[in-house]
């Protein structure tokens, strides 16, 4: 089985929200991050990412490590996605762009009523600092 490693964010606000996105031609929302290219840090590729896909600029030294998560790909049939996951408090605005179709604020239990990759189902939300 074939395995993508990315960085991911779990993105939330202070109001106990999280950021979710869809790519598009997707239905599954997902945490925002990408692929980690060669020669570029988990930290890097994630502030790569953020700026590419949601006009997020953070610092790299906001961005806390939380753990590596491993779920079934949700785009990428026969694949594995292991996600560096790092947790990341945002207030300023994100903007969709690059293929990202639509970025949602949910809270946990509104994330839970949408069409979830598994990485975020099953390895995203439970650790969510914003859980209830």
């Amino acid at each position: 089985m074939s395995v993508i490693y990315i960085a991911a964010a779990l993105l939330h606000d202070k109001a106990g929200r999280l950021l979710l996105v869809r790519k598009q031609g997707t239905k599954a929302f997902m945490q925002p991050g990408g692929k980690i290219e060669p020669g570029e840090t988990p930290v890097r590729a994630l502030i790569r990412e953020l700026s590419e896909e949601l006009a997020l600029h953070a610092d790299p030294d906001s961005c806390r490590y939380l753990t590596q998560i491993e779920a079934p790909a949700a785009n990428e049939p026969g694949c594995t996605v292991r996600a560096e996951l790092f947790a990341l408090r945002w207030t300023g605005r994100v903007t969709a762009a690059a293929e990202i179709a639509e970025a949602r604020w949910v809270t946990p239990d509104e994330a839970r009523s949408l069409t979830l990759a598994p990485l975020t189902r099953d390895c995203v939300l439970p650790l969510c600092p914003c859980n209830s």
